[in-house]
């Protein structure tokens, strides 16, 4: 389990991650995180296809149209009513200073009007509660955008993946798919939930901050323009140099969380073998490289918000100056000039903001496609319309079923276990076959042990039988019926698997065992222990049935878990097993007690044995010698013996000790 997740996959799915400016809980603070001057430095993750990636993301967010209507509109109301608070605000701070000038100079009647400065104060508070309540209704509704859109995508993930052939994901590692079906749509429930109304918000503030100066004073306007171009290049000379640092950061973070994961599953290996120090030693060495790039990538970024804070100071001095000089010669009120000072405040906010989020928006388009490419990988063929019924044996005895039973226009069949390959011809990539004229006849109840060097297509000959790979030619018959006749679900109900690499899931004991059958009852899954003898040692936890196994299920030995295994074929009782050295991870006790039930449970029953000790397939009712995705003998134990070819070469080998006489090329 621990290599399929290994530092590969790790640092996939890490690297994923960290090419996100933030995440859902960076919210927007200053820093590397999303929203903070840090995004701006970070490297960003650009689509191949941008409009293409847009219009079909934007497919999603189409049943939402009225929803997003509210959201833009309500995003317009809270940003207009905010930006009428300094301009408003500037009339109070005129009736003070009008008042207060008028009593200095002691001028007859001059007086400060309380009244209306309260009245202000009420419209403006009245403003700010409008304007709180529009942005509070804008979040809630664009919570609930957010949510479904995912939630549909997340779906078609789901789904896809269930849709998807196994070559699909033996070609990939694990961390690929997860950052693509996790992180990436994470990345786009985040932007859809904060940048995207952010972005609203601050092109609306950004063109009524423009306007609201311009009525106040287009000299003071043009002003704070001119300091623009100076924070861009800025930026841009920031955000060039950091990002060098940023790619190097990411590509250490992965390495880091790689070398973290691979020793926290290995750690028996590590001890066992002295390697420590070395590990230790690998991490420092990691660990002071993301330190380095870390540190310059953050310090190098984190001077925006001081240069661009001096820029605008600067800009701050340039419109203060005018503004008292537009006030001492009466083109302006003192009022406007703080109103002006405001917004002039604000206005490099927005801008600062869509430049931030244009990065977040470039990275999501590119989660977006990720997704995308997933949902349009090819898919298993098609089910097929008429598919044949498969009725377990609980309904063959209550429906009191006969072979070729029709039901509801569909035939039904029956499981009895003749498996017949015929011509079949396949390979994982089709201009290098694998195998190519294979026919095999098997009858119902037989046990077949197939046997052969590593990569002679043992597997690949089991896959085929339950369709997790489709044919090039040829075909293969259950009972006499094509399987490509079958639904996947019903073909794969047929068999029952006990597999040398054990599957367990994070869960109770009895519900690992009951795994194999729906509707098993208490009854049935202590049966079905105790006749792969696991009952006993069941009994003997503290929780018994009821004790957890861990997400490795690390906490019972190796020969426990394929004991539930076993439990769990048996349960299922189907027509047909696959075993694959199911016995290898026990000791000779356990074997021998196994190999009795195993025995007991393949009677009546069609058995493929994948085997690697040949001294357990001896009984076996047909052996076929593989090699290459060719049967190349196949006979009795003591017919291959006899014939003195490359089985009996392999099996004086295993006892002799010594090295095979021949290999079959």
């Amino acid at each position: 389990m621990s290599n399929s997740r290994g530092p590969q996959g790790s640092g996939q799915a890490g690297g994923a991650a960290g090419q996100r400016p933030g995440g859902q809980g960076a919210g927007f603070g200053f820093g590397p995180g999303r929203g903070g001057p840090g995004a701006m430095g970070m490297p960003v993750q650009k689509a191949k296809d941008f409009k293409g990636t847009l219009r079909r993301l934007a497919g999603y967010l189409k049943p939402h149209r009225f929803a997003l209507l509210i959201v833009l509109l309500t995003a317009v109301l809270s940003t207009v009513f905010s930006i009428l608070g300094p301009k408003i605000m500037g009339k109070a701070t005129t009736e003070l200073f009008t008042g207060m000038v008028g009593k200095l100079k002691g001028v007859e009647g001059a007086k400060i009007d309380f009244t209306y400065i309260w009245h202000i104060l009420l419209v403006l508070i009245c403003l700010y509660v409008i304007s709180s309540l529009f942005s509070y209704i804008q979040q809630y509704v664009m919570a609930g955008i957010a949510q479904k859109t995912v939630y549909d995508l997340r779906k078609d993930v789901n789904e896809k993946l269930a849709r998807l052939p196994l070559k699909f994901f033996d070609s990939r590692t694990h961390g690929e798919i997860l950052s693509r079906a996790v992180n990436d749509v994470d990345n786009i429930s985040s932007t859809l939930q904060q940048s995207l109304t952010q972005l609203i918000t601050s092109i609306v503030t950004l063109i009524g901050v423009i306007v609201m100066m311009l009525t106040i004073s287009p000299v003071m306007t043009l002003i704070t323009i001119i300091t623009l171009p100076l924070s861009f290049l800025a930026i841009r000379m920031i955000a060039k140099r950091s990002q060098l640092y940023f790619k190097g950061q990411q590509k250490s973070l992965g390495e880091l969380n790689g070398h973290v994961e691979e020793m926290y599953t290995g750690h028996p290996i590590v001890k066992a073998f002295g390697h420590e120090e070395k590990s230790m030693q690998h991490f420092t060495k990691v660990n002071n490289e993301l330190y380095a790039s870390g540190w310059r990538a953050q310090f190098i970024s984190g001077m925006i918000m001081p240069i661009m804070s001096f820029i605008g100071n600067i800009g701050y001095v340039l419109v203060s100056v005018a503004g008292g000089i537009f006030v001492l010669r009466n083109a302006i009120t003192i009022g406007d000039v703080q109103a002006f000072i405001s917004y002039s405040r604000q206005f490099t906010m927005p801008i600062t903001q869509t430049a931030q989020i244009a990065n977040i928006i470039q990275s999501t388009i590119a989660s977006a496609e990720r997704v995308f490419e997933l949902l349009d990988e090819q898919e298993e063929v098609p089910e097929a319309e008429d598919a044949v019924m498969v009725a377990s044996k609980q309904q063959q005895n209550k429906m009191r079923l006969d072979k070729g039973t029709v039901d509801q226009g569909r035939l039904v069949a029956l499981p009895k276990g003749d498996v017949r390959f015929n011509h079949v011809k396949f390979g994982y990539k089709e201009d290098t076959p694998l195998i190519e004229d294979m026919s095999i006849d098997v009858h119902s109840g037989q046990t077949i042990a197939i046997v052969g060097p590593t990569g002679a297509g043992k597997t690949t000959l089991i896959n085929l039988l339950m369709r997790f790979y489709e044919l090039s030619g040829g075909s293969i018959t259950i009972d006499g019926v094509d399987i490509t006749r079958f639904k996947r679900g019903d073909l794969r109900s047929l068999f029952g698997m006990v597999l040398q690499d054990t599957w367990l899931f994070n869960g109770t004991i009895r519900d690992n065992i009951a795994y194999g059958r729906e509707d098993a009852s208490e009854e049935d899954v202590v049966q079905a222990a105790r006749a792969a003898y696991a009952d006993h040692f069941i009994r003997t936890l503290p929780e018994g049935y009821e004790t957890v196994l861990n997400e490795e299920a690390s906490n019972i030995s190796q020969g426990q878990k394929q004991l539930l295994t076993i439990a769990r074929a048996i349960l299922a009782d189907p027509a047909i097993l696959i075993l694959d050295e199911a016995t290898s991870s026990v000791d000779t006790r356990t074997e021998i007690q196994i190999q009795r039930a195993m025995n007991e449970l393949m009677q009546g029953r069609t058995s493929f044995v994948i085997a690697h000790r040949l001294s357990t397939i001896r009984d076996a009712d047909l052996i076929l010698v593989m090699n290459h995705g060719t049967v190349i003998e196949q006979g009795t134990h003591e017919e291959l013996l006899e014939a003195g070819g490359f089985y009996a070469d392999l099996y004086e080998s295993q006892f002799s000790g010594r090295k095979p006489q021949r290999e079959v090329i």
